[in-house]
């Protein structure tokens, strides 16, 4: 089964990428956080850094979100030419009450008439490999029909299901039901994306990849569509080394743990300016990192949360330090 890095905005910009591979890969492909085009521009040079092929050893997907046609076939078609990617990944399943109030992300499934008349359009008039990342809908499992049905009217790359609603966020536990469901009912291949951060989690999914499997769904035959993949977000910055682990590799260890986030820190220092971004972009990796190394690693809580609430790169150091020699 194929590993994908889902992208957590602020966090898997390509310095956190290319840390990752370099000390624990295991990822088959890494998605960027999304991008979005607008009328003004269709792409900022932050952003061009970000996907700038030299920057991003690994197999890297832009992540856009929108529903405007023409923008997104502007942007795709100018990444295509500037930069030679052929795959691009369209976010539906953005819970953000920012993003779902202005109709993208999660709220793209709000309207399916208007979602259909974007697809259309863009399917349309594109060669590139396209693939999809929704949600189960917006406030009812019983919209995931529905969608999954204008879904199976196209061709994609593959459909990547996060198996809740928008209204859960990341709350509760995912309907592995309807996902497998989905497993009977897709005509594209299919990616497994929520809550996968154990051998437990994954040896559990994988079980939807056999054509027998019926815990769920009866019949289930030969006709049921793989899951092919699986995505993980948080469990990968929780736990850096996850993919290895679910591989069959070893656990992270805490020298690769201190090689991998001093080379994420000094990249930082050299893309911003003050101690200050630096650091909060640091404490948003340990506010996922630090309850995991807690309860795996029975890490001292109390030195994690200084670290949380240091104001200094000095004070950030031995505090990490700290945390990392114990063991």
């Amino acid at each position: 089964m194929l590993m994908y890095q889902a992208p957590l905005e602020g966090i898997t910009g390509y310095i956190y990428r290319k840390a990752i591979f370099q000390y624990f890969g295991g990822v088959d492909k890494y998605f960027s956080p999304f991008i979005s085009p607008y009328e003004k521009r269709i792409i900022t040079n932050k952003e061009r850094h970000q996907l700038c092929p030299d920057n991003n050893p690994g197999f890297l997907v832009p992540q856009i979100m929108t529903t405007n046609a023409e923008g997104f076939l502007q942007l795709t078609n100018l990444l295509f030419n500037d930069y030679g990617y052929k795959e691009f990944n369209l976010n539906f399943g953005c819970p953000s009450g920012t993003v779902v109030s202005k109709g993208r992300g999660a709220g793209s499934l709000r309207d399916l008439d208007a979602l259909k008349l974007f697809l259309d359009n863009i399917m349309s008039a594109t060669d590139l490999d396209i693939s999809i990342k929704t949600r189960l809908g917006l406030h009812n499992v019983d919209e995931f029909e529905e969608i999954l049905e204008l879904f199976n009217q196209y061709k994609l790359k593959e459909l990547i299901i996060h198996p809740r609603i928008r209204d859960e966020f990341y709350r509760g536990l995912p309907h592995k039901d309807l996902y497998a469901k989905a497993c009977l009912n897709s005509s594209n291949p299919l990616v497994y994306n929520g809550d996968i951060k154990s051998k437990e989690d994954f040896t559990d999914l994988s079980e939807l990849s056999n054509p027998a499997y019926d815990k769920f769904s009866k019949p289930c035959k030969e006709e049921i569509m793989p899951t092919h993949a699986i995505m993980i977000g948080r469990g990968m910055v929780e736990n850096p080394a996850i993919f290895r682990v679910l591989t069959g590799g070893n656990a992270a260890t805490s020298l690769e743990l201190n090689a991998f986030l001093t080379q994420i820190e000094e990249a930082y220092l050299s893309e911003f300016s003050g101690e200050t971004p630096v650091l909060y972009k640091l404490k948003e990796i340990w506010s996922y990192m630090g309850n995991f190394l807690i309860k795996e690693y029975n890490v001292n809580e109390k030195i994690i949360k200084k670290l949380i609430k240091t104001k200094k790169i000095s004070e950030y150091r031995i505090y990490k330090n700290e945390i990392l020699k114990e063991f």
